[in-house]
């Protein structure tokens, strides 16, 4: 293959050349056990510690507030399951929404088969929550209230403030998965009355397998992982020491160029858009056109099957997708479509695209181009499509 654009940076990002250099010496020089007394080993723990602390300050959190995971999908499953377990004195009931990531869903649907009850939020046509409906949805045994910071599938970015400030005023705690958001749109923890934070390293162009979650000051959360004393007896297991320092760095390299990458993000996804709106006939916009990450864009086209439409993308050397990576072996049409209205014939056709710092007017323009072709192409071959155009005439 001659040619690659990858336009799939929902999925991973690509870990940044001075990420991979900051972690190098922890695997072969640096590589001793931070739980460890010696000062060879020791040396690590004031290193984590300074990792800890960069981060916190970008969330506007203090260094004690943040733990270290394996990712995304294990702080989501600490943030759900340990409080449910700390919290079930009060009572049972958890509110999310119909279109979160998989690792709140699956998780939601294990703590059902265990007696407690969740409230799932419908969504508007752009993907976003009502905050009316969450504070309508809160009970006396409500004991946790968790809604995605921006969807990675439509990109919509959720009225999280408004639903913070409610959740506060109803004494129910509040977690966001902002494995999308963090560090592509600025987050302030007290602002918005977040009492749990989920984010992943590999999403922000650091490395796989290490991501963190945050926990305020006085959360009765339980441990999730259970052993030794790491991450102050909250989550066992020996500290993942270069993934925490490359996690680190990517938060010192993202949150700097945040507000510059973003506007450059912001301007070539409009313009992949309104060329797309423009040239392309029956398609669909998904997700809010304003409250919407930078990066993102998902559309709909009639007549289409995903699949084709991706493997002939790949064939051009584009790399994109049709909903979230962690489902992409599913023929069944995104969850996420669906909830906004979407019928399963119109969802299956669906493209997602998000660019990353690399990306560049030019790569777009080839692929509006080649995406042109693809779809004439296989509208071409759909018999659906054949008797609409009759119809039409």
């Amino acid at each position: 293959m001659e040619k690659m654009i990858y336009l799939d940076n929902a999925a991973t990002t690509r870990t940044a050349p001075e990420v991979v250099n900051a972690m190098l010496p922890y695997f072969t020089e640096h590589y001793g056990n931070p739980s460890s007394i010696y000062g060879f080993a020791a040396a690590n723990k004031e290193v984590v510690s300074k990792q800890r602390e960069r981060i916190a300050e970008v969330l506007g959190a203090k260094a004690n507030e943040i733990y270290f995971t394996a990712g995304g999908t294990e702080s989501d499953n600490w943030a759900l399951i340990a409080t449910a377990e700390a919290y079930e004195g009060k009572g049972k009931h958890i509110i999310t929404s119909k279109i979160e990531h998989h690792a709140i869903l699956h998780t939601c649907e294990y703590l059902e088969k265990r007696g407690y009850e969740v409230t799932y939020l419908d969504v508007d046509e752009n993907g976003l929550v009502d905050p009316a409906d969450v504070e309508k949805a809160i009970r006396e045994d409500t004991i946790l209230v968790s809604i995605m910071y921006a969807n990675n599938e439509i990109g919509s970015i959720q009225p999280i403030r408004e639903i913070g400030e409610i959740t506060h005023r109803h004494g129910v705690l509040f977690h966001t998965d902002a494995v999308q958001a963090f560090c592509q749109v600025p987050i302030n923890v007290d602002e918005c009355h977040i009492d749990m934070l989920s984010a992943s390293g590999h999403k922000l162009n650091g490395p796989k397998g290490i991501g963190f979650l945050y926990i305020r000051k006085g959360v009765k959360i339980r441990s999730f992982i259970h052993g030794g004393a790491q991450e102050r007896k909250r989550r066992a297991g020996t500290e993942n020491v270069p993934g925490i320092v490359g996690l680190g760095k990517a938060v010192e390299l993202a949150s700097g160029s945040m507000a510059e990458r973003a506007e450059k993000e912001r301007e070539l996804r409009d313009y992949l858009i309104s060329r797309i709106e423009k040239e392309i006939p029956y398609c669909r916009l998904n997700g809010d056109r304003e409250k919407r990450l930078p990066n993102n864009v998902n559309f709909s086209f009639r007549f289409i099957e995903g699949e084709s439409m991706l493997i002939m993308l790949d064939m051009k050397g584009i790399c994109a997708s049709s909903g979230s990576a962690c489902t992409s072996g599913s023929l069944d049409p995104s969850h996420v479509l669906l909830a906004i209205g979407l019928p399963h014939e119109i969802a299956h056709g669906s493209l997602r695209m998000t660019l990353g710092a690399d990306t560049s007017k030019e790569d777009l323009d080839y692929v509006v181009e080649q995406l042109k072709e693809i779809i004439e192409q296989l509208r071409g071959m759909s018999p659906l499509y054949e008797d609409f155009v009759k119809k039409q005439k």
